[in-house]
């Protein structure tokens, strides 16, 4: 279920640099969450820079934004780390300042949200029932 959605301005960041970010940040997702790696989806959006503004001024400096989708019931501590750590890693790999750095998260009812096109609810549910069967 864990999705991250990084969105940045074109051209402030070269293809290796946003490759290794999407990497590290999909590892700590999973990290923080205790999530299996396979289950993170992480994309950049790369906004061309006449259609990004701070502080109303287009061509300022780098100030990326992301949006981490969980399923909600996660602990308040558990999504303020990944608030942090999601910060660190974005300072870190692309070089920004960290007071330029905006994020957020989004919580998502496992009723509202599919996996293979079964509700999260069912599905972790029958996840759960599986592993309990196997142990």
């Amino acid at each position: 279920m864990p999705i991250l959605e990084i969105h940045v301005v074109d051209g402030d960041h070269s293809p290796d640099v946003l490759a290794r970010l999407l990497e590290r940040t999909s590892r700590r997702y999973a990290e923080v969450l205790d999530s299996p790696l396979d289950r993170i989806r992480a994309y950049v959006t790369a906004h061309p820079r006449t259609h990004w503004a701070v502080g109303g001024e287009t061509g300022a400096a780098p100030a990326p934004y992301f949006t981490a989708i969980v399923l909600e019931g996660r602990p308040v501590e558990q999504r303020h780390r990944l608030l942090a750590d999601l910060t660190d890693l974005l300072v870190d790999v692309l070089g920004v300042a960290r007071a330029r750095v905006r994020g957020r998260i989004i919580q998502v009812p496992p009723d509202d949200w599919a996996i293979g096109g079964v509700p999260a609810s069912g599905a972790r549910r029958d996840e759960i029932a599986a592993r309990a069967a196997n142990s």
